[in-house]
């Protein structure tokens, strides 16, 4: 029988999860593995990020318990079957966090902040076996999101002498990118065309998927430029577009709003119309 306390500590939150876990726990905690709550975990660190952007205390409080909670549950599944214990995570991180401080653990003298991160990217680098350049980029998780991985790769390309000279010249990259999948649409265009010439309209199948293929790749440019953008612009591409997509919501609310005193909503308006109503959501 658990107690109830006034005050509970990690080691109350270690024997819950085992009590969940028993024979006689709930059959829907006993039924997980850790590929079952495997998105739990990033579910999580998101809704941790969004408290943080909130700003509040309390909001945040529980949302790292709710972060601490996944920890334990996959620390409790491994236990089960002979695996590493929640304690073990615990040794694990204190001790990469001493060998990766040596300026304060060890002897080490540093000048500043640059040069701590220079020393944690080499100590990284030389606790996960990195024999070669590439191997610091394939590193970088692969189920990261897209942009925050782009970041990434480009931000340790550049520590390895791989980068821009200047936000100018990022700049210049991103319009050739821009040109390019302007050049790829527009082949696509004049395939599919009904006016196109019948040399064009000879191509076989495979080449349109080809240019399809390319518009993708030439997309993908773009974005990853973008990536190396936010970089020059001290700008974290995630934050920037999360801003752009939460703007773009609450004016898309203004235009819902300025059409419903018309008496008709957004799919009921011409284009044009829509436009000004996106103007005037723009002013206020």
């Amino acid at each position: 029988m658990f107690i109830e306390k006034q005050k509970y500590e990690i080691h109350d939150l270690i024997e819950i999860m085992r009590t969940l876990r028993a024979d006689d726990g709930c059959p829907w905690d006993k039924e997980q593995s850790h590929a079952t709550i495997r998105m739990n975990v990033l579910e999580e660190a998101y809704e941790v990020a969004e408290a943080i952007d909130s700003g509040s205390p309390e909001l945040l409080k529980e949302e790292l318990g709710d972060l601490l909670l996944q920890i334990i549950f996959h620390s409790q599944i491994s236990a089960e079957s002979g695996g590493f214990r929640f304690e073990e995570v615990c040794d694990v991180i204190c001790r990469k966090l001493i060998y990766r401080h040596p300026h304060i653990f060890a002897s080490l003298d540093v000048s500043g902040t640059d040069e701590v991160l220079r020393n944690w990217e080499a100590l990284k680098s030389k606790s996960k076996g990195e024999q070669s350049a590439a191997d610091s980029l394939e590193n970088v998780p692969k189920t990261l999101p897209a942009l925050m991985r782009g970041e990434k790769v480009g931000k340790r390309a550049a520590n390895l002498g791989f980068d821009f000279e200047n936000t100018a010249q990022v700049i210049a990259r991103l319009r050739e990118e821009i040109d390019e999948l302007e050049e790829a649409y527009n082949r696509r265009e004049s395939f599919t065309s009904d006016e196109s010439p019948e040399s064009v309209k000879s191509l076989e199948f495979a080449d349109l998927t080809k240019i399809n293929d390319e518009i993708e790749e030439e997309f993908g440019d773009i974005l990853f430029t973008c990536c190396n953008l936010s970089r020059f612009l001290q700008k974290v591409p995630e934050k920037a577009l999360t801003s752009a997509i939460n703007k773009f919501i609450m004016r898309f609310r203004a235009v819902e709003a300025l059409a419903s005193r018309t008496g008709q909503t957004i799919a009921e308006l011409p284009q044009s119309t829509l436009d000004e109503l996106w103007e005037k959501a723009k002013e206020r």
